[in-house]
Parts: C-alpha cells; sequence; structure tokens
C-alpha cells in the first residue's frame, strides 16, 4: 500500500457455533458499516474503488487454520483485499450450550478486525 488513507476497527462475535469465519466476517462489517468515505474516489488510481487496497488484520482467540479466506474477503465489498491473521481476540461463556445452534461447547469466539485502506 503506497498510501494508508483510513482504518477502521471492529469487533465480532459468534455466540453459538464457535465459528471462527463468522466471527472475523462479523468484526469486519461492525468495522466498516458505520464509516463513510465521500473523498476517496477523487484521490483514487483512475478514480476507481477497485483500486483500493484494503489490508485486514485480525485477531483471533482459536481455529486459526479455520478461517474460510474467500468468505472473509466477500465482507470487503471493493478493492484488492489482503488478510493478515494473528492469535488474539476473546474466548468467553455463553453460559449454555445449544446444539440446535450448532454449539460444541459454552464456548462464544470474539474476534478483533483492523481494516487499512488506502491505494
Amino acid at each position: 500500500m503506497e498510501k494508508l488513507m483510513f482504518i477502521q476497527t471492529g469487533m465480532g462475535t459468534d455466540v453459538h457455533g464457535q465459528n471462527v469465519t463468522k466471527a472475523s466476517v462479523r468484526a469486519i462489517k461492525n468495522a466498516i458499516h458505520t464509516n463513510s468515505m465521500p473523498g476517496i474516489r477523487s484521490v483514487l488510481p483512475e478514480q476507481s474503488l477497485d483500486n483500493m487496497k484494503i489490508n485486514v488484520k485480525l485477531a483471533v482467540p482459536c481455529d486459526l487454520d479455520k478461517i474460510d479466506y474467500e468468505k472473509v474477503k466477500g465482507a470487503i465489498p471493493y478493492g484488492e483485499v489482503n488478510i493478515e491473521v494473528m492469535e488474539g481476540g476473546m474466548l468467553t461463556t455463553s453460559g449454555i450450550v445449544l446444539e440446535e445452534k450448532e454449539d460444541k461447547n459454552d464456548l462464544m469466539y470474539i474476534v478483533n478486525a483492523a481494516v487499512e485502506v488506502g491505494y
């Protein structure tokens, strides 16, 4: 990334089902869905949103090898997306096991995301 313009942060949780991909997608959506960048197109090469470069950093509590990178990238609507995954986030109890929600145990997965936008 030649020029970093914005950094957006978010948190996502999968309360039931212990799915780190679902928590990661929710963290990204939390980061980007409360922001507007109306002037970004004017500074991008060829004024195209597809020329944005997006670095997504995810801090996940476990199951790093189970992340579906394509689903995670699909949470970003424009640009060239790079995903970096690191240990972090949080595991905590949901207080209940719901088999109908595909719970394997009573853990909820909490993921933190930093979404860097530039070109």
